[in-house]
């Protein structure tokens, strides 16, 4: 999943950014609401963690010119405010969830899963094409009875693949879920990181639609 925090107070920023691609998320950080409001706008994230008071266009602004526009991805606002008409106007503005800083890190995290689930990402945390089985909570895999070991990387492109099972996923398609802008490598990374899964779960279960991407197989 790609997230982006618009947030002013760098340290705090980093620090969200840091914690959160330790998860397995891949993260891009805009420090102005504008720059929040262009990224989200060329961006297909799949979640924004959204502070308040911003440089060039606060929180409610950027959230109601999102909604205006029809984007509707999920919008959890942090803000260092706190009473009941600071919330109701980050509702009323289109946000999903709303955050008092300061906040415990494993309470923003629960928040976000559980806007991802709400999102209708999928039904249920558990993956299943066909003896493959992804647990998107836990981060587990396992291919009938054996657990599979997945590096943080292989478990984002396989969860890509496995949420469009039997459908063909391009790279790019997964280079914008699983990396952030922050990577500046080879976009052919992808092939090394599938090449890694089709060792680990067996040569059957990605095939590559050459041209187009790359497909899970449902009956693997």
């Amino acid at each position: 999943m790609r997230l982006l925090i618009v947030e002013d107070e760098r340290r705090l920023a980093v620090s969200l950014a840091r914690g959160l691609r330790a998860e397995g998320f891949a993260v891009d950080v805009a420090h102005d609401g504008r720059d929040g409001l262009h990224l989200a706008g060329e961006v297909p994230y799949d979640l924004i963690i959204l502070d308040i008071n911003l440089p060039g266009m606060n929180g409610y602004h950027l959230c109601e010119a999102l909604r205006r526009s029809g984007n509707d991805v999920p919008v959890l606002m942090l803000t260092a405010k706190d009473g009941e008409y600071d919330e109701a106007e980050g509702l009323d503005s289109g946000a999903d969830d709303y955050l008092t800083k300061p906040f415990s890190y494993m309470v923003l995290l629960a928040r976000i899963r559980a806007l991802l689930r709400r999102a209708g990402q999928s039904a249920s945390p558990v993956v299943r094409v066909g003896n493959l089985i992804i647990d998107r909570s836990a981060r587990k895999v396992r291919l009938g009875e054996d657990e599979v070991r997945l590096s943080t990387k292989q478990f984002s492109v396989l969860e890509q693949l496995a949420l469009s099972a039997g459908n063909v996923v391009s790279k790019v398609e997964i280079m914008e879920h699983v990396w952030d802008f922050s990577y500046d490598g080879d976009p052919n990374i992808v092939e090394v990181y599938v090449s890694g899964l089709r060792r680990k779960l067996g040569a059957g279960v990605i095939e590559t639609v050459r041209g187009a991407g790359y497909r899970v197989i449902t009956d693997a």
